[in-house]
C-alpha cells in the first residue's frame, strides 16, 4: 500500500512555517535582498563596482549575490536598496 502524501499549507511565512523564531525579520531581509539582488544583475555591474557603490568588500558582495541575507541587518539591506534606487522611501 502507497499513503497519500500530506500537505500543509503554508503561512506565507517559510521561516515561521519552520518554527523560527525570528521568522518575520528573516522574511523581511529576504525580500530586500532579493529586491537589491534584481536591480544588480539588471545594471550588470562588476564586484568591484557593487562594492563601491554599496560601500562594502568584494567578499561581502559575493555573499550579498549569492543570497546570505543573513550576514546583513535589515537596515543595511535597506541601505544597499536606496543606494541602488533612490526613489524608493
Amino acid at each position: 500500500m502507497t499513503q497519500e502524501p500530506i500537505f500543509e499549507e503554508s503561512s506565507g511565512n517559510v521561516f515561521a512555517d519552520l518554527g523560527l523564531e525570528d521568522a518575520d525579520e528573516l522574511l523581511m531581509r529576504g525580500k530586500i535582498g532579493i529586491q537589491v539582488i534584481r536591480i544588480l544583475k539588471q545594471r550588470n555591474l562588476k564586484q568591484r563596482e557593487v562594492s563601491q557603490l554599496l560601500g562594502i568588500s568584494q567578499p561581502e558582495v559575493s555573499h550579498l549575490m549569492n543570497g546570505e541575507f543573513q550576514r546583513f541587518s535589515e537596515d543595511k539591506l535597506l541601505i544597499f536598496l536606496k543606494r541602488l534606487d533612490p526613489e524608493i522611501t
